[in-house]
């Protein structure tokens, strides 16, 4: 290779060797993979290979998105949503996801990770599709079978850190730095000496995913952990760039942050201060949803856990918008302002909420289906940009633990004692937690698609295709419009009521009937009810012990 006067070196590689392995020695010692490699047919710390994009046939031309404020979204795991654990495997159940209702399939990280098992937010490889799910080319026939099928596709990136294992970016510049802590290992140096090349390492990612791999968006984890005091933060620079390529390639592309901040300046325009990106996920109506329908307190769930949480988040987004947290001991967030609801992602469970529970198990496992379906019916008619998380739908009885197939036995303590660290606060039953490293905790996480089938789950996934349907047939319930959301409640009688347009969701939260008043001269009709409604008056409903009914413009025969 030859040196340049910028700190690369190349090597120019004839055009004929479409696919040839490669890698690096470093001052004597390797071969060490391409930090940008985009092939790793043998795992993290083997050979790189080239590939030639260009031979790949698409089929998706004049591909358009559904837009943000019609979507519905659905997070899969790629190794657990099907038997097989690859990209194939996904496109197998893709029809599923049609009839459904999905608009969005979004991909926890398919970056190359450690071993075969993982989440993939320890990735090294940013560069190159996971080989254990099928690589390169798999994943691009995942992504055009998607689109043939209507369904766009968020990518998960992880670009506050890399894994620890199998990084050998320190070997070939300064990627990271020590000026900064944060909790999953080394932070990226996006503004010291040298950051110029690590910026354009990361947006050059970004950019290789819209281009070569037809992705529609991508997933930002954890923004409130990236580090930057540059001018131009790594956020706006990536907001940049992608309106840059959106006019080059003529496609439109998403960025949608994950930021514990609740700060609305992540989603605020360029030319308002804030850093230009299209959504981020939201996690207090998750908090008050689950702390009040389970009861639990423990961890930040202390800083929710009643009616009157659930009706400020539906209207404003975030409950916690500049006022104290106990959980934290000070004040978190800023108000939301003006802006639109589908700037804000929401849900009732996602990866995080699941798997980072102790025994991975899902609201099912604990709640009853009058108060699941309430808790869904919530999400999905919010104002704001619904998520399902894998299973969901029918309400899956497989959990989804945390598993790992790390090498180093240092990493794999490493694991194991930062679990226990992140369960300390939380009063999960005892014992054992399943450990991470055992193909068996892998293997327990994968969707029993035969439920599909079974009675009792077809009766909650009818009722979410019919909660979704709903949504998608009224524009009311997908303008976004958090200035025309009504609520009312009664902490101690334990029911809400919200009113959407001119449609009104009702919820009795208790374990007893209860009358629930109506605001006059609103409609009556039953659009959809999670039991049998024994009778509506003129200013109140009737409702049966943990139940709801969506009233509106238009009836309805029976109930999901």
């Amino acid at each position: 290779m030859s040196p340049g006067n910028d700190g690369w070196w190349r090597l120019r590689v004839p055009e004929e060797k479409k696919e040839t392995d490669y890698a690096f020695y470093l001052d004597g010692k390797g071969p060490f993979p391409d930090p940008r490699s985009p092939w790793q047919p043998r795992g993290i710390h083997g050979a790189s290979r080239t590939i030639d994009h260009s031979s790949f046939f698409w089929s998706d031309q004049g591909w358009h998105p559904t837009p943000l404020y019609n979507a519905v979204f659905y997070e899969l795991h790629v190794g657990t949503f099907s038997p097989e654990g690859t990209f194939d495997g996904v496109i197998t159940h893709l029809d599923h996801l049609v009839d459904l209702g999905i608009t969005h399939i979004e991909l926890m990280p398919v970056n190359g990770f450690s071993g075969n098992r993982g989440w993939g937010y320890d990735g090294v490889n940013l560069y190159a599709p996971h080989e254990a799910y099928g690589g390169p080319k798999e994943f691009k026939r995942l992504v055009n079978a998607c689109h043939t099928r209507g369904l766009a596709v968020v990518l998960d990136v992880v670009y506050n850190h890399f894994g620890p294992e199998g990084n050998y970016l320190l070997r070939f510049g300064p990627y990271c730095t020590d000026r900064y802590r944060q909790p999953w290992g080394a932070a990226v140096n996006f503004d010291g000496p040298g950051s110029d090349e690590v910026r354009n390492f990361i947006c050059d990612n970004a950019r290789m995913w819209f281009r070569d791999y037809h992705i529609d968006g991508l997933r930002l984890d954890a923004v409130h952990t990236i580090l930057d005091t540059s001018p131009v933060h790594i956020l706006e620079e990536l907001s940049v760039m992608t309106a840059q390529l959106q006019a080059e390639l003529g496609r439109r592309f998403v960025l949608i942050a994950e930021s514990a901040l609740n700060d609305p300046r992540v989603v605020k325009p360029l030319e308002t201060g804030g850093f230009g990106l299209d959504a981020q996920w939201s996690d207090d109506l998750h908090h008050a949803l689950h702390a009040l329908l389970t009861g639990e307190r423990d961890g930040y769930y202390i800083d929710f856990g009643t009616i009157t949480h659930i009706a400020k988040a539906l209207r404003n987004g975030f409950v916690y918008d500049g006022i104290y947290s106990r959980y934290r001991q000070r004040s978190q967030g800023r108000p939301v302002e003006n802006l639109p609801g589908w700037k804000f992602v929401v849900y009732l469970q996602n990866h995080d909420q699941v798997g980072n529970r102790g025994r991975g198990d899902r609201l099912g496992h604990s709640m009853n289906t009058g108060l699941l379906k309430t808790g869904a019916d919530l999400v999905l008619l919010s104002p704001f940009i619904p998520l399902i998380f894998q299973g969901e739908e029918w309400g899956a009885s497989t959990p989804f633990l945390y598993f790992t197939d790390h090498g180093d036995p240092v990493v794999c303590k490493e694991v194991s004692e930062g679990r226990k660290r992140d369960f300390a606060s939380f009063r999960w039953p005892k014992g054992d937690f399943p450990d991470p490293q055992s193909p068996a905790t892998f293997q327990h996480s994968k969707l029993d698609w035969e439920e599909c089938e079974d009675k009792a789950h077809l009766s909650m996934l009818e009722w979410y295709r019919r909660l979704i349907a709903l949504r998608k047939s009224f524009a009311f319930f997908r303008d976004g419009r958090r200035d025309k959301v009504r609520a009312a409640f009664d902490e101690e009688m334990r029911w809400l009521r919200v009113e959407r347009g001119p449609a009104t969701v009702v919820c009795n939260l208790s374990e007893q009937g209860r009358w629930v008043p109506l605001t006059p001269g609103r409609m009556r009709n039953v659009m959809l009810a999670s039991t049998e409604i024994p009778m509506i008056s003129e200013d109140a409903i009737l409702l049966p012990p943990e139940s709801l009914a969506v009233l509106g413009p238009c009836g309805v025969k029976g109930v999901a």
